[in-house]
């Protein structure tokens, strides 16, 4: 009878293996990763970027305009869920450097809904008296509201914004 010879593995055949399994591995995270970049959030967050860049210079010079009026701008808003729908009241009140009321503006409030789009409109606020602007809107859904007032006068503008909760 012959002896069976039997063939022996060197040490470190499975070395090779390893380097195929390492790049498997750094081919498998480079695909997912990709998928994910291309497929999920596009990154575009603020439509017309562009040109709002562009305006960036204007907005800051108008911004320190209407910081140089001095106005006291006080703004109340007071939510309110019933039986008959969603409900904010709103009074803004405008002075101007020394404390006199400012009359005959013309206040618009856009009413915007950061998580939810189609709700957002604008409401123009009445004279009140004594430089207050306000009244009573209907809002169609409770939640998170951010409001961007903008009063106008003659040869004088004035805007702020404020998020409020209908509960």
């Amino acid at each position: 009878m012959s002896a069976v010879t039997r063939k022996t593995r060197q040490p470190g055949w499975w070395y090779p293996y390893i380097f195929v399994a390492g790049f498997g591995v750094v081919l498998a995270v480079n695909g997912t990763l990709a998928y994910f970049a291309t497929s999920t959030f596009t990154g575009i967050s603020t439509i017309d970027a562009y040109e709002k860049g562009r305006l960036y210079n204007q907005n800051l010079a108008l911004a320190k305009a209407q910081a140089e009026l001095g106005w006291q701008v006080e703004t109340k808003l007071v939510p309110a869920s019933t039986a008959d729908g969603h409900k904010v009241e709103i009074r803004i009140s405008y002075r101007d450097r020394d404390g006199k009321a400012v009359d005959g503006l013309q206040v618009i409030a856009g009413m915007v809904r950061p998580t939810t789009t189609g709700y957002d409109h604008d409401v123009a606020l009445s004279a009140l008296g004594n430089g207050v602007y306000g009244g009573i809107f209907a809002l169609p859904l409770a939640g998170v509201w951010d409001m961007e007032a903008a009063a106008l006068g003659e040869g004088v503008a004035y805007q702020h914004a404020q998020r409020f909760v209908i509960p």
